[in-house]
Parts: structure tokens; sequence; C-alpha cells
């Protein structure tokens, strides 16, 4: 859409959009839904679909690692293939190199659709809807079926759905930072006459899509949806990539870290070994071997299992997950901070009592609040739902016969909104309902047994003493104040309100959930610790702190916090728990201070109060019943507003993350290990250690394994504490565990080399002829192949939990069966033809007794290890 069409939709009348859009005041008709979404497009964002499958299979299989395979399988094709005699051909290299890069990619490829597939379905649980008016009659459809034409109700906490033109508006004030990135709202009136172009966004009668509704309320009609939105064009030029979660970046730090390290471990390796053995292609070929052996090639596949396993399972426990990669950040929450209502109460308001100012049930009291709630056209609150249903319990609402004049809509600085009502007779009476502090600001009178009385301030203090009153029995309390006809000069406004008589009370109760104490204490001994930020008062908030057991200390209210620097305020938020009438900056600000604290803080909330704040957490959670802005800040969903269910998702993200971090350290230390192996070799053995499809083949096999490891279980302890992805301590791991391991790959060396062979081929190396060597270098090839396999594989079960492995934890049965089925294979391959085409030999009787010897001893190190590794660094993944 260009500058001349917004000019033209800005100015043109309300009649002239109808019928150029084929709708009317009524809306659209549903036969001609279909006719406008084929003539005007449909309201789907074309860069928000998904990947391309063509896509997907080339990111699955070009990566760092598959790119070091592919090279590898070219070499080998061009030196045994092609530049090969024609009786030495042998394309079995080729072969095992492309089945590892085929493996690789296709279980990647899978993994990656099925987590597209997961996303989409779990996103599809969680749906956004507006109110749009077809045939006359409003309905709530999702956001994607709205077309142009169609004629939308706003009010506050709504998203804008596409770009729209006002029909009539009432104080209605928009935030469209996503656009322009002015974090401060603006207003839009429909009545503006626009005569000249202006820039896009300051036209006061339009509004787009990507904006949100602070306050206020409206009717519009769509001028443009989807891809032809400011919007769409907006975000279809800039195609900006998603920020990266702080899990991304460690994985990909982690990935590099190893490229690099291969980079120049490898040439190394081509070196030593071309100066041993004097054979340079072939040391070349060893020396890429030895490079694919240093990469995790399964890395994205595992992530990506881990990831979509795990939100499978958090969604069955009520848990939506709209980005996986926030899985990580969710298991690393250590501060929670949540609204009370809802949150630790039942979310289920009653409308306990409507009182006069003597403290007396007064159904005036509760008919003026009716109509207040009732007819106002803004977001419906809880409150406002209860005083509905109370009246329709205790009044009879047929008898009332009024019509409404304006209203001025609710917003978090006032706390208050008002309805402008009139009789048969034409008398008119303007009612407010608010938190009784905003109620006193704008009366100046109270009402006593039919007389109405200027408010002192003795009686100021006798009408705060008696809702203290009822705040110390948990109630939340509003007041309610009328004035008979108002006079107003054209709209009514903010200034209306005043001069006001306070005519009673309303009692709320929202008791608290039977489940939320203990929820809070098992957040507490899983290391989460919760902060609440509430809009309501402090007695209040108190008496339902203290029935949920949370620890009260010092309470901080907004007006204290205002009055405090960034510093001080830095540090209160540290030392206390519970914070009292704030407004939605300051929620967004104590959420940024924590993080700047060093904390991974979640924040969960439902209102457009909330929003703000969810955003600047790390994890923004919100349920399936928040208003719009909420439900799309949110990273997560729950399906029951519940902390039991909050921290069973808690968990989950621990689990996963565990896992991961499992095949992450694990693999890295085997590699780095396995690397001073092979320095070591290169310097003791006249041959190469190993064949270079021999490491493919073991590292297939290993590989293989690993995939069970997304099905493995943690350690009941592991999921005590908050887990952060740290990339300093891979360093650390593979430091500590890799040398480990190469203790025992040189003793094996120098127990093939000097013991096995020699007693098997009847000399040793030297003493042998040219056919002899072969035999003896296949029986030290299939030694170490073993070897490696099992102590590499084992070390998956000692390294997985701090504890004794086997003893103390046991791996999940998939795990343990894929991982035995695993080292049986590469066990038995010497004895086998296939092991033959590999060039191993059968292994002698004696071996297998060194080979226990050595495993037992190694597991033991290992242990040893990781008693001093935990020491240290307080904790193994």
């Amino acid at each position: 859409m260009t500058k001349k069409n917004y000019l033209e939709f800005a100015t043109e009348t309300i009649t002239q959009l109808f019928k150029r859009l084929n709708s009317s005041p009524k809306g659209l008709h549903t036969k001609d839904v279909e006719l406008n979404r084929e003539t005007f497009g449909e309201n789907i964002l074309s860069h928000g679909k998904r990947t391309p499958f063509i896509v997907e299979i080339v990111k699955a299989y070009i990566t760092p690692f598959t790119l070091v395979l592919i090279t590898l399988a070219i070499i080998s094709f061009i030196t045994d293939f092609v530049l090969a005699a024609p009786e030495e051909r042998d394309l079995f290299g080729v072969f095992i190199i492309t089945l590892m890069v085929l493996v690789s990619g296709t279980m990647t490829l899978i993994q990656s659709v099925k987590s597209g597939k997961a996303a989409e379905k779990l996103k599809s649980l969680v749906k956004v809807t507006t109110n749009v008016q077809r045939d006359g009659t409003y309905n709530e459809i999702p956001i994607e079926e709205v077309v142009c034409g169609d004629v939308i109700r706003l009010a506050a906490g709504d998203m804008i759905p596409a770009d729209l033109r006002l029909i009539n508006s009432k104080d209605l004030f928009i935030s469209q930072s996503s656009l322009t990135g002015e974090s401060y709202p603006v207003e839009k009136n429909a009545h503006t006459i626009i005569h000249e172009p202006q820039s896009d966004t300051s036209y006061d009668n339009l509004v787009f899509m990507g904006s949100d509704v602070i306050s206020g309320s409206a009717e519009a009609i769509v001028i443009a949806t989807g891809n032809n939105t400011m919007f769409g064009s907006i975000a279809d030029s800039l195609a900006e990539k998603p920020v990266q979660t702080s899990f991304e970046i460690g994985i990909n730090k982690t990935s590099m870290l190893l490229i690099k390290f291969m980079a120049v471990m490898a040439p190394l390796v081509v070196i030593l070994n071309g100066i041993t053995i004097n054979n340079w292609m072939e040391a070349f070929l060893f020396g890429l071997s030895v490079a694919v052996g240093l990469t995790p090639e399964m890395l994205p596949m595992i992530v990506t299992t881990n990831l979509v396993k795990g939100s499978n399972k958090m969604a069955k426990e009520g848990t939506i997950i709209k980005n996986l990669n926030a899985i990580q950040n969710f298991g690393a929450i250590d501060i929670l901070c949540t609204d009370k209502t809802g949150t630790l109460t039942q979310d289920k308001i009653i409308l306990e009592y409507h009182l006069d100012c003597n403290g007396q049930e007064d159904d005036r009291v509760l008919r003026h609040a009716y109509l207040n709630s009732y007819y106002q056209t803004g977001l419906k609150n809880l409150l406002d739902v209860a005083i509905i249903e109370g009246a329709k319990e205790q009044l009879d609402l047929t008898s009332f016969n009024y019509t409404k004049v304006d209203e001025i809509p609710f917003d978090f600085e006032r706390r208050r909104m008002s309805v402008v009502m009139e009789d048969q007779s034409g008398k008119r009476q303007m009612i407010t309902k608010g938190a009784i502090e905003e109620m006193l600001a704008i009366s100046s009178y109270v009402e006593y047994n039919n007389s109405i009385v200027p408010i002192t301030e003795e009686e100021r203090r006798n009408i705060l003493e008696k809702v203290e009153d009822l705040n110390r029995d948990g109630m939340r309390v509003l007041g309610v104040s009328q004035k008979t006809n108002p006079s107003v000069e054209g709209e009514f406004s903010i200034k209306d309100e005043s001069e006001m008589v306070l005519i009673g009370y309303l009692a709320f109760l929202d008791p608290p959930k039977e489940t939320t104490k203990a929820a809070l204490q098992a957040l507490k001994e899983h290391g989460v610790g919760v902060k609440v930020f509430t809009g309501d008062n402090e007695l209040v908030t108190r008496t339902v702190c203290q029935q949920v057991g949370l620890e009260i200390d010092t309470i901080i209210s907004g007006d204290e916090l205002s009055r405090l620097s960034q510093t001080e305020m830095k540090e209160i938020i540290e030392t206390h728990h519970i914070f009292v009438k704030l407004n939605p900056t300051q929620k967004s600000q104590l959420v940024k201070l924590l993080r700047e604290n060093g904390h991974t803080v979640g924040f969960m909330g439902d209102g457009i109060n909330d929003a703000a704040a969810m955003k600047e957490a790390d994890v923004g959670i919100s349920v399936d019943t928040a208003v719009d802005i909420a439900k799309e800040s949110a990273d997560v969903i729950l399906l029951e507003k519940d902390l039991m269910v909050l921290e069973k998702g808690i968990l989950s993200g621990r689990e996963i993350f565990g896992n991961i971090m499992k095949y992450v350290k694990t693999t890295a230390s085997s590699n780095f290990g396995n690397m001073f192996s092979v320095l070591a070799a290169s310097i003791m053995l006249p041959f190469i250690p190993m064949l270079p499809i021999q490491i493919l083949f073991l590292n297939l096999i290993y590989d293989l394994s690993c995939i069970s490891i997304p099905w493995d279980k943690m350690d009941n302890e592991y999921l005590e504490k908050p887990k952060k992805w740290d990339a300093s301590s891979i360093g650390k791991f593979m430091f500590w565990f890799g040398p480990t391991s190469s203790v025992f790959d040189i003793t094996t060396f120098i127990l093939m080399f000097y013991v096995i062979c020699p007693q098997v081929m009847g000399g040793s190396y030297a003493s042998l002829d040219p056919v002899q060597k072969v035999g003896f270098i296949a029986l030290f090839h299939a030694g170490w192949f073993v070897e490696s396999l099992w102590t590499q594989t084992l070390v998956l079960h000692a390294l997985r939990t701090p504890k004794i492995p086997f003893l103390q934890s046991n791996a999940s049965f998939i795990m343990t069966t894929i991982t035995t089925l695993g080292i049986l294979v590469g066990t038995i391959l010497p004895f086998t033809s296939f092991g033959t085409n590999l060039d191993l030999a059968p292994l002698p009787g004696n071996y297998w007794t060194w080979l226990v010897v050595t495993v037992i001893a190694y597991l033991l190190l290992v242990t040893i290890v990781k008693h001093f590794y935990i020491k240290k660094y307080g904790e193994l993944l």
C-alpha cells in the first residue's frame, strides 16, 4: 500500500469506504467474506510462514560438520577410485562417509520438520481473536480470518488485527512502538478531518496492524490485511532474523570452539604421521578422519530432538511453548515475578458486599455499579464480570430502562472509569467506579442516609478506616460515585470526573488457590524465588500472601519506588519480595533491574498492564485466557493458570537442558581425549593408529548410540537448581575428562604394541616381514577400535550423573538398550567379513581380560576425577 492509498483511506467518507469495500455499518455479509478475501488478500504475513522444505533440506545436510564429511568423501573417491589402479579401486570408504552424512542430515531433517509441525500445533492451541461484526452480529474470530471490509470493535488490551480506518472512537490511545519505536501511546480520533498528506502513522483516524490498544474503545473498518498492511511491508523489507537466545548462542559458540580446535589439531596430526610413516596422502586422509572424529555431527539432531520431545511432554502437562528455543531459558529461571490476582488466587472473583457509606447492604450501590460495568465498552475485567453476575442474581434487571450517553474508559494511571447514563425522564448521571483513593480524589461529597455532606478530613479518615477493615479480611474494595446532570461542552472527558458524590463500596473476594501454598514451596525447593508485583493495595496483598505462606518483609509501594534512584531500586529489588500499587512501567522497570543484577527472570501475567514486563523478562509467561497483547508477548502459555503447572514446566526445561549438555560435554571431552591419544600414537607408532575408514565407522556407531540421549532422564538433584548455558564450563569439562580417557588409550597402545600383537604374530613389529606387519597392524587397529568404543560409550553413563553409574543412578531403558547394542556391534565386528573389509583382525582371548580391567580402571578414574571436578566447580553438567 502506498502513501497515496493511506491518504485516500484517511480522507474518504465512511460511506465511500463501505461502498469501496463492499461492506456496511452492520459489517460484511457472510456470503461476501470469501469474495473480499480473494479480492483484497488474506490476513497472513508471508514472512511468518513455514520455511520452505528445500531450505530445510539444505540446512539439515549442509552444516560445518557435514561439509567436512563431504570434503573427505570427495577426496576418498578421488584417491580410492579415480586415481587407484583398477584392481585396487574401493568405494567402501566413500560409502561409509556418505552414510554418515545421510544419517546425520536425515535425522536432523526429520527432527526439524517435527519441530516445525510441533511449534505450529502448539501455537494453534493459543488463538488470538478479534471482535468482528458480520451480518449485524459481533463475534470473536481468529485474527487470520479477518478480511477487508470487516467492521471491528476495539477495546483496551486488543491487538490491532489489520490496518483500520476508525468509524467512531472514545479516548482511544494506541501503542505504535513496533512501527515507530516510540514508547509513548498516541491518541487516535475517528472524527479528525484529514485534508493533506502526513507521515503514514500520523493519520489520527487510521490505526495499523502491530499496534495495541492501551485504553479507550472504537469501531473501525478493515482497509488492508496481511502483506498489504504497513506492518507487512516493513517486516518484509527488513526480513529481520529473530534475536538469538543465550541457548542458541551457546550452541553456536560450542560448535565453533570444536571446529577451531579441529582446524589446529588435524594439521598437526597430518604432519606427525607424515613424518612417521612417510606416506603423506595416507597421513592427510587420516588427519581428515581425525577431524571428522572430533566433530559432533549429531549435535543439531540431538538438540532438536530434545526440544521437540520436551515441548510435546510439556504440552501434555499444560504448558505450551511458542518458541522452542525458549525452553532452556524456562529451565534457567531463578526469579519468578507474578501478579497476585489469578496466579496466587483462584481468579474467580466474587462480589461479597455492596455497601452504602454507613456500611449497610444497599441495592442502589449495586445498581449504579451494574450500569457502569455493563454499559462500558472497554475491557471488562473480572471485577466487572462479578458485578454483572451479582446484579443478575439480586436485582430485577427487566425494570432497567437507561440509555448510554457517553463513557470515559479505564486507564492504569487514573485507575477508574465512568459512564454517563440517561433515564426515560431525560435525567442524566455520571457513574464512576475505581480504586478508593482515586475515587476520593474526585469526590467532594459523601452520601449518608440520603443526605449529602462534604467530605472533610475526618470523613475521609472514617471512609479509609472502613475500607481498611475490609482489606484486612482479604477483600478488594472499589468505590462508587455519581453526579447528577453533569454539564459538558462537546464530549465528556476526564476533567468532568470532579465534584462527585461517593455513594458506597463494592467488596470483592478472590480466595487463594488450594495448590498455591504447595506450589510456592516446590518452586522454593527448586531454586526459584517468587516476587509479587501487583497493582492492588498493601492490606489485601499482605492478607493473600500470608494465606499462601509467602515470606512477608517490608512491602514496597509504587509511590515509594518513584522516589528512589536507580541504584537504590537495584538494592530494593534484591532484598524485598512484595511490591504493591505498581503501574505497568514500574513492573517492566523492576524486571529489567533484576536481569541487570544477573537473574534469569520469568514474568507471569495476563493483562494489558503486564505486557511490557513480559517482553522485558527472559521468559514471558501467560495463560490462554489472557488478553491478546499478553498472549502475543509471551514465550510460554499455560493452559491452566496454576503455579503447580508452571513448576512442572520449569523442571521439564531443566531436564531438556541437562540431556543436551550430556551429549555436548561428554562428546567434546571424548573427542579432546582422542586427539591426545592420536598425537601420542603418532609419536610412538611406526604406522597410523587407526585407518580413516575405521575412525569413521567408530564415529558412526557412537553417534547412533547418542541418538538415545533425548530419552534419558535426569537425577532429581540436578533439577533442584536453575540451569544456565555456560560455554566456559564446556572447556573446563574437556580439559578435565579428555586426558583421563587418553591415559587408557595409551595403556592400550602399549599393551597391543608390546604384548598382545607380538604374542599373536610371533614377534615384535620390527622383526616381522611385510605380510606379517599387515596382520600386526590389523590386530592393533581392532584392539584400539573395540577399546575406544567401549570407553567412549560407557563414559556416557559415567558422566551423565554425579553419582556412581550403574549403582546409584541408571540411564533410561532406551539409552541403556541402544548403547549396549552399539557396543555389541563394535565388539563382534572384527570377527565378521565386514570387519575384514575394514582391515580389522579377530582379537585373541587374553585381550578381553585386559579390556575388562581397562574399562573398570577407566570408570574408576573417571569417578574419582568427577568427585574432584564437582568439588571444585559445584556441578557436573
